[in-house]
């Protein structure tokens, strides 16, 4: 950029998760919620994912998609999540949410926490 910043590659969301979220939101009784998505420390690795729906969105969210199927991202979040890319899979073992995220450098046998470099 020409003014020396750099700005963080996006965290995007898929189609698919986008409806999953809208599904499981009507599921629930609650059409208007989004999901929310956290990074925390812990786990076997050093951090973790979590998920949960909301209402709406804390005053600093970051906001991905509108209306049902929204993703709420908290700040602190946002940093360990650039460039990451939330999705749902659905595979032998079970549907779930899935994060393809370029910072994690590695992950625990579980695929629930990871570290990054």
């Amino acid at each position: 950029m020409p003014d020396g910043s750099i700005t963080a590659p996006a965290f995007r969301v898929t189609e698919r998760a986008h409806a999953q979220i809208t599904d499981i939101a009507a599921r629930e009784g609650r059409p208007a919620a989004g999901l929310r998505l956290a990074v925390e420390a812990g786990g076997c690795s050093g951090f973790q994912y979590k998920f949960g729906l909301e209402d709406g969105p804390a005053e600093d969210d970051l906001i991905v998609g509108e209306g049902a199927g929204r993703v709420f991202v908290d700040p602190v979040s946002l940093d360990l999540l650039a460039g990451a890319e939330l999705d749902w899979a659905e595979e032998l073992i079970g549907a779930h949410f899935a994060i393809r995220n370029p910072q994690a450098v590695s992950a625990c046998g579980c695929g629930t926490s990871f570290s990054v470099g």
